[in-house]
């Protein structure tokens, strides 16, 4: 069923992705470029290579393709896939302007057809002639004018002009979407900023008053974001010289066997009480195991299903519930089960979906990643449909619920309207 599933949606992306690519065809190039031109040509070109780059971006690293192939087409096929979508929306946009503009142009009167006056012949008698006949002097005949060119019929003359406004919105529109994305990747590539939340908590004793927590989750290392990323999110963290480090999830697009130096400078993470990670769902594309594993000799204490006490309070951690499909999904009861609710829980868990059985196991505040914040924008709105909370902190009963836009991008590393983050969670007690 769920082969069945993933086919079902891969048909749906495909068929949308040649769909919308032949629209932009239309409106990109056979509006803008004449029949024949190398403009045309090469668009036309453009219109197939393109959609097959995003799509082997897409596809190469879940068929196990070479680590060099993967960066290779991951960069111009993710990011085709971003300025795709901001060109697209504001080739939508600009439909209405077309159709008016169209619509003027049809209704614009035809222009008047150039007349030539006709050249008059003058008839004189030549004197001495014997028969008396009259004769045409040799008038020198003014020489006609050009032939009008074929592009200065009304025919032709209306198509050249709705090219060059299908340019114009063109030019527009690519413009706007360059921008957009070009603005996105720089956010993510300059690295997260550093956001800082309070969240009161009932049971925290008046001792734990102000334990920071740096949350940070979906580093995404893969064919685009490497080492140097994984350094800048590092040094940001030990700046914020924080009490205890939390990794939730989608840390990689990888192997270890490709991805293990991009993660090396987690090595570096120093926090009074230590650095924790649970895995996400991309861990269970890469190989979720052998992830734990790396993480573990790098100084990351993993949480599977586990619980570890702390000063002030128990800290936490549940496997995703992507690992269901190997066995190894959340499990609650290990991990919260035998605990004494007197004490402060503090929950992390890849995705906010869980967290109902965080409510019912007594969770105090549930620490997660996973939605990217949305990531591009309008991908709130789509987020919102699959998540109960996007971005932020939103409490659901006595627990309280924190979800982070991550630290990197999956895909484009693009980011629009979701600017990434690590978030100082500082713990408050009411007793303070």
């Amino acid at each position: 069923m769920t082969i069945l599933l993933f086919a079902a949606v891969a048909l749906v992306v495909l068929a949308l992705l040649v769909l919308v690519h032949r629209w932009l065809w239309i409106r990109l190039v056979r509006d803008t470029a004449a029949p024949g031109t190398r403009t045309r040509r090469a668009g036309t070109a453009l219109a197939f290579a393109l959609p097959l780059l995003a799509v082997a971006a897409l596809v190469a690293g879940r068929a196990g393709a070479p680590f060099w192939l993967q960066r290779t087409v991951a960069w111009p096929g993710f990011m085709w896939l971003a300025v795709l979508l901001y060109l697209s929306l504001a080739m939508l946009v600009a439909e209405p302007v077309r159709a008016v503009w169209l619509r003027r142009m049809r209704r614009r009167p035809a222009p008047a057809q150039e007349v030539r006056a006709p050249v008059p012949v003058v008839e004189t008698v030549t004197a001495g002639s014997a028969s008396g006949a009259s004769e045409a002097p040799e008038t020198p005949v003014p020489p006609a004018g050009p032939a009008a060119p074929a592009g200065q019929t009304p025919e032709a003359r209306a198509a050249l002009s709705r090219r060059r406004f299908a340019r114009t919105v063109a030019g527009a529109a690519g413009a706007v979407a360059v921008g957009t994305v070009g603005y996105g990747t720089y956010g993510v590539l300059r690295g997260p900023r550093v956001k800082r939340v309070q969240v009161p908590l009932a049971k925290l004793p008046r001792a734990g008053h102000g334990f920071r927590i740096a949350v940070v989750s979906d580093i995404h290392l893969g064919p685009i974001l490497g080492r140097a990323h994984t350094a800048r999110i590092v040094e940001t963290i030990n700046r914020t010289q924080p009490d205890l480090i939390a990794v939730v999830g989608d840390l990689v697009d990888g192997t270890v066997h490709d991805l293990g130096p991009a993660a090396e400078p987690l090595r570096h993470l120093r926090a009074r009480h230590g650095s924790y990670f649970v895995t996400g769902n991309h861990e269970y594309f890469s190989g979720a195991a052998p992830w734990v594993e790396h993480v573990r000799e790098l100084g990351l204490m993993p949480l599977e299903n586990a619980r570890r006490p702390l000063p002030y309070f128990d800290l936490a951690g549940v496997n995703d519930v992507a690992g269901e499909s190997e066995g190894q999904g959340p499990d609650f009861e290990a991990a919260l089960g035998d605990r004494d609710r007197a004490r402060t829980a503090v929950l992390l868990a890849h995705q906010p979906i869980v967290i109902d059985e965080a409510v019912r196991h007594g969770v105090d505040l549930q620490l997660s990643g996973h939605t990217h914040g949305g990531q591009l924008w309008p991908g709130n709105y789509i987020a919102e449909l699959a998540n109960p909370t996007v971005a932020g902190l939103e409490r659901y009963g006595d627990t309280q619920l924190y979800v982070s836009r991550g630290a990197g991008a999956w895909g484009p590393p693009v980011r629009v309207g979701a600017p990434s983050d690590i978030t100082i969670v500082e713990l408050v007690s009411y007793q303070a």
